[in-house]
């Protein structure tokens, strides 16, 4: 009896014993003090594939954001000019009053402007008017009035041009924008009083007149032709869309070249060329300039402006001198 009791004892301290142990690791796997580690690195490493983007993706972002600063500071403001236009159907004439400009861009050291305003008519430029110039400010107040004497059918087809420019005393008077209004766009029947924003005038690729007339009509189909050249081999070359039946192109076309600025000083040349198309036989040059620190006269000063002006248009009028023999191959 007493032998059967100590039996039953000590079956019952082993099950006791190992219901215990069960309980303890039941515990530890459902995250007591016992973790998991491997458990831990999975999960962690899906979760930051999940909320962490991929370098990659970090480093394009990052890109994107630079280009959008990049082409908020490319379109930068260049301020607003008012004016005033009246038109006079009894005397045919245009009375244009410049009003003022306002939030100009500071092109002088000193952190403003000595602004003034030309006016004119496209497309003959034959009557220029200029207002006075306002030393150091970046809203000058004109209040100037300039007539122009225009049959109204003849005001449809011009463009007024409003070019505001920075004088400096000692060099070319820099250009800071223009407004360019079609009279055609706006009645003249009434008086318009606005303000326009400038614009920028790179978009301006040139043009040609009074060229040499060289078919039989009497007139020529252009072209422009310009070679980048060093030490007497061409680089590259680009060419204009042609212009038929005309001696007075306008081309609007720009052409980029890279070139290192150590060989823009002194190795480079641009050989611009003006070229009367023909379908069937050669095309003929009609004239030709050279630009480079190798020129000289209008030429050299041009390309000695542009290099004083980094990432500023210069335009210039150039007089064509007549082709080379090796030019008359197209």
């Amino acid at each position: 009896m007493g032998i059967g009791l100590l039996i039953l004892g000590i079956c019952f301290c082993c099950i006791r014993r190992c219901f215990r142990k069960r309980r303890s690791k039941d515990v530890k796997g459902k995250g007591g003090k016992g973790v998991d580690m491997k458990s831990v690195q999975l999960l962690g490493s899906a979760y930051k594939e999940k909320v962490q983007p991929d370098m990659e993706e970090l480093t394009e972002n990052a890109e994107d954001i630079a280009e959008e600063g990049e082409s908020k500071q490319s379109e930068q403001k260049l301020g607003r000019l008012q004016f005033k236009l009246e038109y006079d159907f009894n005397s045919n004439n245009l009375t244009v009053t410049v009003i003022q400009c306002e939030e100009l861009p500071a092109l002088d050291m000193g952190g403003t402007s000595d602004p003034y305003v030309k006016v004119y008519l496209l497309p003959d430029k034959k009557k220029k008017f200029e207002t006075k110039v306002h030393r150091k400010t970046l809203n000058p107040v004109f209040n100037e009035t300039f007539t122009f004497k225009v049959p109204y059918a003849d005001a449809m087809g011009k463009t007024l041009v409003f070019a505001i420019y920075d004088f400096d005393r000692f060099s070319k008077h820099d250009q800071i924008g223009e407004v360019k209004l079609p009279l055609c766009t706006i009645d003249l029947a009434q008086t318009i009083e606005e303000w326009r924003d400038l614009v920028s005038v790179e978009g301006d690729g040139g043009q040609a007149k009074n060229l040499k007339k060289m078919d039989v009509g009497g007139l020529s189909d252009p072209y422009v032709k310009i070679a980048l050249m060093q030490n007497g081999k061409r680089l590259k070359k680009k060419k204009t869309s042609i212009k038929k039946c005309t001696l007075n192109p306008y081309y609007n076309e720009s052409f980029t070249f890279e070139v290192p600025f150590e060989q823009i000083q002194q190795k480079v040349q641009l050989v611009v060329t003006v070229v009367d198309y023909d379908r069937i036989g050669t095309s003929e040059p009609i004239g030709k300039c050279v630009l480079g620190c190798t020129a000289s006269g209008t030429e050299l000063r041009h390309w000695s402006d542009m290099l004083a002006s980094p990432r500023r248009p210069i335009a210039q009028w150039h007089t064509l001198k007549d082709p080379e023999d090796g030019d008359k191959k197209d």
